[in-house]
């Protein structure tokens, strides 16, 4: 609910300038889980979708919304122990201002995360023994 409650408190200001912009940074778990991220995975496919309805109710506006995603950007808080693939922290926002400048709604910043999203539209048992193969989780 705290996106949601940013969201709504910028709206107004957005709406009186008649354009603006509004990235969520989501991650690759909004469209799948692994053993520990249960909880971590379903509020970021819950803020996904919030993200999607939002676009919807602030383009009238002139409201730009845009949803980032990315798997894990090399930062030491983010990979303590953690040896599976990760995009140089420093891209992610570079990538996301072309997005904004592209016109972008949803910008997919890693190899990972592109990986992920293709293979969501096979067989979920399969996407699931590729993750743990791939990334080296279960």
């Amino acid at each position: 609910m705290g996106t949601l409650g940013v969201i709504r408190a910028f709206a107004p200001v957005l709406a009186t300038d008649g354009r603006g912009d509004i990235v969520n940074a989501l991650f690759a778990l909004s469209w799948f889980a692994t053993a520990g991220t249960g909880a971590y995975a379903a509020a970021k496919s819950a803020t996904w979708n919030m993200t999607n309805g939002v676009r919807l109710e602030l383009a009238p506006q002139g409201t730009h919304v845009q949803s980032v995603l990315f798997g894990v950007a090399a930062t030491d808080l983010a990979t303590d122990g953690y040896t599976g693939p990760m995009i140089d922290a420093r891209e992610v926002p570079r990538r996301t201002f072309d997005g904004l400048a592209s016109g972008a709604i949803v910008l997919v910043v890693d190899e990972t995360t592109a990986w992920v999203k293709q293979a969501l539209a096979g067989d979920r048992a399969e996407l699931y023994t590729q993750i743990t193969d791939k990334l080296g989780v279960s």
